[in-house]
């Protein structure tokens, strides 16, 4: 099938699939005598898990290490696990951040119980007179 015909199967765009295959998790297809590039049902399988690995928001880098393990499929899956669990503790990292985000918000919302003018609004006061702390570096292994 051609790039087109592949991005239509795995849902996708043609240059997402371009893109998979400069970042090295596609591998790159045959090309016929027209020097069209021939994809098989492999690369659909392929890119189908890449993008599925995508919308649970793994890292290029954890892509290739779950293709590596899958590319030597006699193995033992150990490292796939290890590497799942270690996504699991990136997920929790950022829901705890995202959990303390919503707890400042609340409480910066409180200041301003009822519409005023805006340069009597406890929001942006509050904003203006907040402390940030140093934060340690962010969490999550997306940035």
């Amino acid at each position: 099938m051609r790039i087109g015909q592949l991005a239509e199967a795995a849902h996708c765009s043609t240059e997402t699939i371009r893109y998979y295959e400069k970042a090295g998790l596609l591998t790159p297809p045959q090309r016929n005598a027209s020097n069209y590039r021939e994809y098989g049902p492999a690369h659909l399988e392929r890119l189908r898990l890449i993008r599925n690995c995508r919308s649970l928001d793994m890292t290029h880098d954890e892509i290739r290490s779950l293709l590596h393990s899958l590319d030597r499929a006699d193995q033992d899956c150990e490292p796939i696990n290890r590497l799942l669990d270690a996504h699991i503790g990136h997920v929790d990292t950022r829901i705890a951040e995202l959990q303390q985000l919503r707890a400042d918000l609340v409480t910066l919302r409180q200041r301003c119980a009822e519409g005023s003018a805006a340069k009597d609004c406890g929001i942006i006061e509050g904003l203006s007179a907040m402390d940030i702390p140093a934060r340690p570096p962010h969490g999550s292994h997306l940035g």
